[in-house]
């Protein structure tokens, strides 16, 4: 995509971290409130993510990371006491490297499931729904899922988004109808690629970033408000997703969050204060 020029470095692929700026050159930071080994390293909370998702998490055509997502995070870390350090990775890496410690949280907007609230401590932040994306007019006249019959969807690989899509490949299987084809990409830049070449007639994200696309001219946002859900924060360990949890809550209680999330038109959490959601690690 236009907006992210710059090198793609995958753990799977290169073997190596991309690291993404942090705070502000000159910002002044309070004294840290948690530390090593709570943390990775000191003074700093290091966050998972894979910023091709805008307006939630992207890098703009200045090279710099932005986004709801980034910003909730920052102000969180502000609280903490904390530098933000972003490491760009794909979604599939995500889960592995926060059990091995490689970050202290993965800010994708990781969608919440029983089993994943059993690996990780997960915090829901937004609630969020699929969409799914057709070529600019909409011309192959998309409307419901049904209507996704017989075509090529694309979509990142790993994610819930890849889920969602095939239960709704499943769905349309049922019924009878033409057989659906999922072809999963390393991140959604590349699904959105296919898409915009003619390899995949639609392609899956939700709904903030379907409406962004659509806004700025991209694509129709032909289908949307499937499988509505929680996304979450998901932390490594409780000590910390307890420290992040309270910065939250500060968040919360000064009208930060609610300003947030309002001006990117993102849903808000419905409980009246932020919680871990599970049980978190056996």
């Amino acid at each position: 995509m236009s907006e992210m020029k710059f090198r793609r470095r995958s753990l799977l692929k290169a073997g190596a971290l991309a690291p993404l700026a942090a705070l502000a050159p000159g910002a002044v930071l309070a004294q840290p409130k948690v530390a090593p080994p709570t943390i990775v390293k000191a003074g700093t909370l290091i966050m998972s993510i894979n910023p091709t998702l805008p307006p939630l998490q992207y890098v703009d055509e200045k090279g710099e990371l932005k986004g709801m997502r980034v910003e909730l995070a920052n102000e969180c870390c502000k609280v903490l006491g904390l530098a933000p350090e972003y490491i760009r990775t794909e979604f599939a890496t995500m889960i592995p490297g926060l059990a091995a410690k490689r970050w202290d949280m993965i800010n994708t907007g990781i969608f919440w499931t029983e089993e994943r609230s059993k690996l990780m401590y997960m915090i829901p932040v937004e609630q969020a729904a699929i969409s799914f994306l057709a070529a600019k007019g909409n011309p192959l006249g998309f409307k419901t899922v049904d209507d996704l019959a017989g075509r090529r969807i694309a979509v990142e690989l790993g994610g819930i988004e890849e889920r969602r899509t095939r239960e709704v490949a499943e769905m349309v299987q049922k019924k009878g109808l033409k057989p659906v084809t999922v072809l999963t990409f390393n991140n959604f830049a590349e699904a959105f690629q296919a898409l915009r070449a003619g390899q995949a007639d639609a392609a899956t994200s939700i709904d903030a970033t379907a409406m962004f696309m659509q806004n700025r001219g991209d694509f129709t946002r032909a289908i949307s408000g499937v499988f509505p859900q929680t996304a979450c924060f998901a932390v490594g360990n409780k000590p910390l997703a307890d420290a992040i949890v309270g910065a939250l809550n500060e968040l919360m209680k000064n009208g930060f969050y609610a300003k947030l999330l309002d001006t990117y038109g993102v849903l808000k959490i419905d409980e009246p204060a932020f919680a871990i959601k599970g049980p978190g690690p056996a």
